[in-house]
């Protein structure tokens, strides 16, 4: 058991290897079984025990992190302040949860699924594969971002409108700025918006800091109107039934 905890790792992460794939299809799963008990879920008690269960997890989860880091020496706070997007939405949806908050809801359904599908779709991992703590960690950090955001949404009832993109967009600039001065304070590169990550990304395609910046502006507004696309048809379809 003590294998899984090393900070060397314990093998080399293979993009859609079977592990990661049955890993997707986890949450997946997870995502379809909060559909098809959406009404069960409705009941106050269900509600509230699962929002809650949500919570703990997502506080659990970057807890765990942090003691993870401390204990094997590799904590600074160049590297590893809950300042990353992922880290940042987690704890936002985690207290959305709680307070019901729609105006959370407008950013943590956008920039958190937004974050946390790319991130588990071409994770950044390396050399971290199941049962190591940092794969599994990994996984249910940023799944779990998305599966509280959907259970607002299928459960609750909590829709974005077409603004809530332009909210979140600009909430998402607003949080870049800041986190390019925390940067300079400290030395670091959270949001990777000081220099590009080390490891291989579709940054590499978009050219020198800080001109790689502007294809992630747009790259950031086509997902977000992808995550707003499944609402048009929502609308569409009342209309529809009321005409």
């Amino acid at each position: 058991m003590e294998g899984i905890f090393l900070p060397q790792g314990n093998n080399e992460f293979t993009l859609f290897s079977v592990e990661h794939i049955l890993t997707l299809f986890i949450f997946i799963l997870l995502g379809v079984s909060i559909f098809i008990f959406r009404h069960v879920l409705r009941k106050e008690r269900y509600n509230f025990v699962v929002r809650l269960s949500f919570f703990i997890t997502m506080i659990i989860s970057e807890l765990s992190l942090h003691i993870w880091l401390y204990w094997y020496d590799s904590w600074t706070y160049q590297h590893s302040l809950p300042l990353h997007l992922s880290s940042i939405t987690l704890l936002l949806s985690a207290i959305m949860l709680l307070t019901k908050r729609y105006s959370l809801f407008e950013f943590t359904y956008f920039a958190g699924i937004g974050s946390a599908l790319q991130a588990m779709i071409t994770p950044d991992i390396s050399h971290y594969t199941f049962p190591h703590y940092r794969y599994v960690h990994f996984f249910i950090a940023h799944g779990i971002t998305i599966l509280a955001n959907l259970f607002m949404v299928i459960v609750n009832g909590f829709y974005p409108k077409f603004i809530s993109i332009w909210k979140a967009f600009l909430w998402l600039n607003a949080y870049a700025i800041l986190i390019f001065l925390i940067n300079l304070l400290v030395d670091g590169n959270y949001m990777y918006v000081s220099y590009k990550p080390i490891n291989p990304t579709m940054i590499d395609y978009f050219g020198p800091w800080p001109w790689y910046i502007i294809p992630l502006e747009f790259v950031a507004i086509g997902t977000f109107l992808l995550l707003y696309l499944p609402f048009v048809f929502i609308k569409l379809k009342r209309k529809k039934s009321l005409s």
